[in-house]
């Protein structure tokens, strides 16, 4: 027998209920949205439905029972809480599913949260508290504790996401190059982690003891396995935003250039910050329909042409 802390009723079941209670009134959102003509993507569904599977499997046996027994494990769970299901989620929302919710004055406050600076830092700081070894081991002695871990790397993961890729407006300042120093300051905050796991000659949480002992691993193998688990989710994670950027950066200097070639063949004023602004803020095509009004409005109406003649 295993001396670690069971699975309890809070950790075990109380999370993915709320997985399935956040899926309800976003369906009906949707259905909602989609009779208004503003339909939601069918892949933000799919993103957002595979957001809360992956929450629900990660806080369930067999995986939440292993994740008490071995640090590896319950490393990858806290990635997959925290990075994965958090990343799923917020590319599932879109800026008319959130209005409902933006216009609760206590909601709308949070938003603040979603700023890059304040998002990066509040994830940061309960990223590293949680692993700090009193409190990593207090989760796992008493499940309340164990649930609000778990629900803070959630909520804090869903800000952090949401500061780089989630619908609401972003700071001027927050063009692809601030994107691309926040992908590398997110990864590097959690290799610097898990380095120092690595490299640090001391068990962290010998609370694993007799779940090493079980399953006959040594607590500094089980460590540097957990730190290794780390750093594997981190490096392919950090790939996958780099190849986001980069297509979005080429995706985003073809529709600039769409606009002011258009803008130039038709004699339309456009000068190329205000494409540039229009892009990055995802109403390219919005202004190529003002664009094209403006072009019409200079044209003759096609039944004057045909009186003329």
């Amino acid at each position: 027998m295993v001396p670690v802390a069971s699975v309890g009723p809070v950790n075990g079941l109380l999370l993915p209920l709320l997985a399935l209670v956040w899926w309800l009134p976003y369906r009906a959102r949707v259905r909602t949205l989609a009779g208004e003509k503003r339909a939601v993507p069918g892949w933000r569904q799919a993103c957002y439905a595979s957001g809360l599977i992956v929450l629900a499997v990660a806080l369930t046996p067999p995986v939440d029972n292993l994740a008490d027994q071995l640090l590896a494990v319950h490393m990858a769970e806290h990635l997959l809480i925290g990075d994965v299901a958090a990343l799923l989620i917020v590319l599932g929302l879109t800026g008319p599913l959130l209005a409902p919710l933006l216009r609760n004055r206590f909601v709308a406050r949070l938003r603040v949260l979603t700023h890059p600076v304040v998002a990066v830092t509040v994830w940061a700081v309960n990223f590293y508290v949680w692993h700090l070894p009193v409190l990593y081991q207090a989760a796992l002695r008493h499940d309340t504790i164990h649930a609000l871990q778990h629900a803070t790397f959630l909520a804090f993961g869903i800000a952090m996401w949401m500061a780089l890729l989630g619908p609401l407006p972003k700071p001027r300042w927050f063009n692809n190059s601030a994107r691309l120093v926040y992908i590398i300051v997110v990864r590097l905050l959690g290799t610097v982690l898990a380095n120092a796991m690595i490299f640090s000659g001391t068990v962290w949480y010998p609370i694993y003891r007799a779940g090493d002992a079980h399953w006959h691993i040594s607590a500094m193998g089980d460590q540097i396995a957990a730190a290794g688990v780390m750093m594997v989710e981190e490096s392919v994670l950090t790939i996958c935003l780099f190849g986001w950027l980069f297509m979005k950066v080429a995706r985003e200097a073809d529709e600039r250039q769409r606009l002011l070639d258009y803008a130039a063949a038709h004699g339309v004023e456009l000068d190329e910050r205000r494409a540039a602004r229009a892009v990055a803020a995802g109403r390219g095509e919005e202004l190529f329909e003002r664009l094209r009004a403006a072009e019409e409005s200079r044209s003759p109406a096609p039944a004057l042409l045909h009186d003329a003649r």
